[in-house]
């Protein structure tokens, strides 16, 4: 009895120290609601069904049919699954074609699992920001997206999965990105969310997540898309050490490219905050033939074998497709 009631407390310290992984309380929203973690599997964290480059004022899903795009999609989807991918992360932003309806009409006809998001595009120069973004401040922007993520997005009531936002390439954010920037900090104090933002060099990163710790976020909740344009290697390290996802997402545009930088990291870091996905699809609305569409492939016909002859093992792919999404993606029920 004396030993049992030395080994209790041990237990309640275990208990209460868990990994986030084991945490019961965490869920993942999905379009067609919430699911455990465990059940999110090989998940592809950057890919597109469909985007729509017309511009903000005039894209919205009167410009496209979702039967005739969910039949072009849905041979390309089976493609992944059946290299056992079982989760999309759809990254196309609001006023680009994010259509949360078209990803349940999806996944109820496949099975893939979809993820959307919640926030605004601001590269290329606002052409793909609703007009009131340029008169709302980051705080009104943010009311926005924390009603989407209690209540759903819009009519479709899909609550999102992360806020996605762009900024434009630079040293220094523009007023507008740093307004986006702030509204996702508080979008994310407010609700978890992840913050996936659409970046490319480590300077423009770098200048995202000063500002969000300057508002109390930490890095740790920020994802800097397109680090594969990164051309110094060592600005990994300095990511590394913020504690950011790092993610390599251009695989279909450029296998070796990104085993060279997944050597680097795995060789001199760890692959502990690494995702790595395709940036692949889509299906482009106003145009006759849709003969640009790269599928979800490459990762797995071309860059795990490399990486397999590179020295990498099936636990370090399973943590760069599975156990990271899974970290990176939950959120407190």
């Amino acid at each position: 009895m004396k030993r049992l009631f030395l080994i209790l407390p041990i237990l309640l310290v275990f208990q209460f120290c868990k990994a986030p992984d084991q945490n019961e309380n965490l869920v993942i929203n999905t379009v067609l609601g919430e699911i455990d973690p465990n059940a999110l599997g090989i998940t592809l964290v950057h890919e597109h069904v469909l985007v729509d480059f017309i511009g903000a004022d005039s894209t919205g899903n009167h410009r496209w049919e979702r039967d005739e795009v969910a039949s072009f999609l849905i041979p390309f989807l089976k493609e992944a699954m059946d290299r056992g991918v079982k989760t999309m992360i759809e990254c196309t932003p609001s006023y680009l074609g994010k259509d949360p309806d078209l990803l349940k009409m999806l996944s109820e006809a496949t099975g893939m699992q979809f993820i959307t998001n919640v926030g605004y595009y601001g590269a290329v120069s606002g052409k793909y920001l609703p007009f009131y973004a340029f008169g709302e401040s980051a705080e009104d922007l943010a009311k926005r997206w924390i009603n989407d993520a209690r209540n759903g997005i819009a009519e479709t009531k899909v609550k999102p999965g992360f806020i996605k936002i762009g900024v434009n390439e630079g040293e220094k954010l523009s007023d507008m990105d740093a307004k986006l920037v702030k509204a996702a900090g508080i979008t994310h104090l407010e609700t978890g969310l992840l913050i996936v933002s659409h970046t490319g060099s480590w300077k423009t990163a770098k200048a995202q997540i000063d500002l969000l710790k300057a508002n109390e976020v930490s890095p740790k909740s920020f994802v800097w898309v397109h680090a594969q344009n990164e051309k110094d290697f060592e600005n990994y390290r300095l990511a590394h050490q913020e504690g950011v996802w790092i993610s390599l997402d251009g695989i279909v545009w450029d296998v070796k490219g990104h085993l060279d930088r997944l050597l680097f990291i795995k060789n001199h870091l760890d692959l502990e905050k690494v995702l790595i996905s395709h940036d692949a699809g889509w299906y482009s609305p106003g145009e006759q033939d849709q003969n640009k569409f790269k599928g979800y492939t490459s990762l797995f016909d071309e860059l795990i074998p490399l990486l397999y002859d590179n020295g990498f093992t099936k636990v370090d792919v399973d943590k760069m497709l599975i156990e990271n999404p899974r970290r990176a993606f939950s959120l407190q029920n």
